[in-house]
């Protein structure tokens, strides 16, 4: 429930990033060895693949670290039940990612179709097309992929995808990491959590290099070893707590995240007239009632493009600017849902089609009862509670919460008004 209208200001501390942590949890099934990793998001997508890979027979400990994320130790012994439960898929579409180390390290796992946000087509294909271009056998029968190694290893190979895969990179990655010989992965995705992934990696004995911007090699190795790894911070959480300070008026400094990550989203936001300044490791937003925010026309694209992910928070600051907006959306082609409840809360929003959008602005926004099933589209109703006059009840936070570590708090630091409540 949010009382919106107050401007945010202070200092938020960005957690480590939901899209790298997953995949190197992942990774700590290449190795019989500890795998340490710090600065883990408190988020529930964390606390469900965890559970998966303790069931599967691996042991996981978690330990907290005041102002710094938590810490998690993970040591992958053997693998006597090599099961991804439905239950888990449904919730998280990332525990696919157990795919490629699965039979690197132990030749065989079952995995049932994944499911995750809806948000239209997102087909696993480009991930069996890979692994069975490393020598896997896959088949699909009632709803679960059943993959095997027939030889006693993953054999080096050749892989392109047709269109970008962030975590069909990856699981390409993961599994050619003890493939024996040199796999090329070409068309390869460039987002910063991919070159996280391989920098935990190569700590832990990995011989991986990007030879050219969309090129990987890696040379196989026999086995890896454990490692300790500091997890980046979300660049998708800064850039949401980013648009709260800009469409309040408020003045936010983000730390714990690397700008440079944050390229195209502050190329955008600049071009609408939100005012930031960057250092190292951090960000500040300067939001004003002064300076009036301006129409941009934006088109989705893989990174270092603007990312599919926060078109829709994006169209909470687009309702707040001054004339006409598009969102083209390139990537997915159903995640424009949040269109509609935007729309119950007084933004002028016309849906031209599946992918496209246009945004007419500044509309004064209003409270609502709204709710969606969609991580990134939640926070979008988050984000509209902030600007609307009077009260906003958001329902679904569950689905918040999969990717934003304890995301009212941090909003009730910077002096919103907003709490949690039943139902």
């Amino acid at each position: 429930m949010i009382s919106g209208g107050v401007p945010l200001n202070g200092e938020v501390r960005i957690a480590g990033a939901k899209n790298a942590v997953l995949k190197q949890m992942a990774a700590a099934v290449l190795t019989d060895e500890p795998v340490v990793l710090r600065n883990v998001p408190r988020i529930s997508d964390v606390t469900i693949l965890a559970e998966v890979m303790g069931d599967i027979g691996f042991e996981l400990r978690g330990s907290g670290e005041e102002g710094n994320g938590h810490t998690l130790e993970i040591r992958a012994g053997d693998a006597p039940w090599p099961f991804v439960p439905l239950e888990a898929a449904r919730k998280m579409r990332a525990s696919f990612i157990l795919l490629g180390p699965m039979l690197a390290r132990f030749g065989r796992v079952i995995l049932p179709n994944p499911g995750g946000d809806r948000i239209g087509r997102r087909p696993v294909n480009f991930h069996v097309a890979a692994m069975e271009a490393l020598g896997a056998s896959i088949v699909y029968r009632n709803g679960y992929y059943y993959a095997s190694v027939p030889s006693s290893r993953l054999r080096g190979g050749h892989i392109r995808f047709p269109d970008v895969s962030v975590m069909g990179t990856e699981n390409a990655i993961l599994a050619a990491t003890l493939a024996e010989g040199t796999t090329v992965i070409e068309n390869a995705a460039l987002e910063p959590e991919v070159d996280d992934l391989i920098a935990l990696l190569g700590a832990m004995g990995a011989r991986i290099a990007r030879t050219a911007d969309r090129r990987i090699e890696i040379e196989g190795v026999d086995r890896l070893g454990g490692a300790e790894h500091t997890v980046i911070g979300d660049r998708l959480e800064a850039e949401t707590f980013a648009i709260a300070a800009a469409t309040t008026g408020g003045d936010v400094t983000l730390r714990g995240v690397d700008p440079v990550h944050l390229g195209a989203f502050l190329e955008v936001s600049s071009r609408a007239g939100v005012v930031h300044e960057t250092d190292a490791h951090a960000v500040r937003i300067v939001g004003s009632a002064s300076r009036p925010l301006v129409a941009v026309d934006v088109a989705t694209a893989p990174y270092p493009g603007f990312a599919t992910d926060f078109q829709a928070p994006l169209t909470v600051l687009l309702t707040q600017a001054e004339g006409t907006s598009t969102i083209h959306e390139t990537i997915f082609e159903d995640r424009l849902d949040h269109a509609r409840e935007l729309a119950r809360m007084g933004a002028a929003i016309e849906v031209l089609d599946e992918r496209r959008a246009r945004i007419t602005g500044p509309t004064p926004l209003h409270g609502a009862e709204v709710g969606i099933a969609d991580l990134r589209a939640g926070a979008t109703l988050i984000l509209a509670g902030l600007v609307a006059r009077g009260t906003t009840v958001v329902s679904g936070v569950e689905h918040v919460d999969r990717g934003y570590e304890l995301i009212e708090a941090k909003l009730v630091a910077l002096g919103a008004r907003i709490s949690r409540i039943e139902a």
